[in-house]
């Protein structure tokens, strides 16, 4: 097991801690290599339902490590498909995950906290895209989540002059689901997705691809698509028995099929 990153479980919700405080966790290869293998395995996991990734309480990520990557060549990183490689492991996790964020997301943390399906944020919490001072820009996905997240010209804002968020600002421009609390932000998030995982599976990735469609798509496309995901849970053995327990005035009992 990598030290890159810490994992337990808590019943079906998986945590994944990035573990590099000297650096406030600056994301290497070797952090986003554990935090991908980490994923795939939890993914693959019948016991988990959901996955929550933090950091510390200074810095979920400060961003990517630029003393690893600032003699690098163009040839290296087409050769070595930097970021694709890697950072791109979260898109093929099925289940929810969940960024729970406490101090800077900066560059490719914040990066990293909009990759995920839903962001609870600290009072504390920081989110900036501060690339342009360096000559670069977002190339995790900053620049084509973040439209999506908090429309076009919040976006420019925060990529062309280096603009940093509040947890406040970023709940009200759409960046974060929810802020709490700094000592509540690991009990709520952990709270949140023991919830989320106690829904059926099946449904929580039915729901989870749909509106993933809804945001890569046409409204046309994501109709269809949504469409079809609703017939298919008539297949499910889930479906029928929440909407018999709702008829019976009782808990449902998912078996996750």
């Amino acid at each position: 097991m990598s030290n890159e990153i810490l994992t337990e479980t808590h019943g079906r919700v998986a945590l994944v801690t990035l573990n590099r405080p000297a650096q406030l966790n600056a994301l290497n290869d070797a952090l986003m290599d554990a935090l991908g293998a980490a994923l795939l395995r939890f993914d693959a996991d019948d016991g988990i339902g959901a996955i929550v990734i933090t950091g510390g309480p200074k810095a979920f990520a400060a961003g990517a490590d630029i003393g690893a990557m600032a003699d690098w060549s163009c040839m290296d990183v087409h050769r070595d498909r930097f970021i694709t490689r890697n950072w791109e492991t979260i898109r093929q996790v099925r289940k929810p995950v969940l960024a729970a964020v406490a101090g800077y997301a900066m560059g490719g943390g914040c990066e990293l906290a909009l990759a995920c399906d839903i962001v609870v944020a600290a009072d504390s919490a920081r989110f900036a895209l501060p690339e342009i001072k360096l000559a670069m820009l977002p190339g995790a996905g900053g620049t084509q989540r973040l439209p999506h997240a908090i429309g076009k010209a919040k976006a420019m804002d925060m990529c062309l002059s280096a603009r940093m968020l509040d947890a406040q600002e970023a709940d009200r421009y759409g960046l974060v689901s929810r802020v709490v609390p700094d000592d509540r932000l690991l009990d709520d998030t952990l709270a949140l997705a023991a919830r989320i995982a106690g829904y059926s599976l099946p449904a929580l990735v039915a729901i989870k691809e749909s509106v993933n469609r809804a945001w890569e798509g046409t409204l046309t496309e994501g109709i269809l698509f949504e469409r079809r995901a609703l017939y298919t849970r008539f297949a499910s053995a889930d479906a029928h028995e929440g909407m018999h327990a709702f008829l019976a005035k009782r808990t449902p009992d998912f078996q996750h099929r």
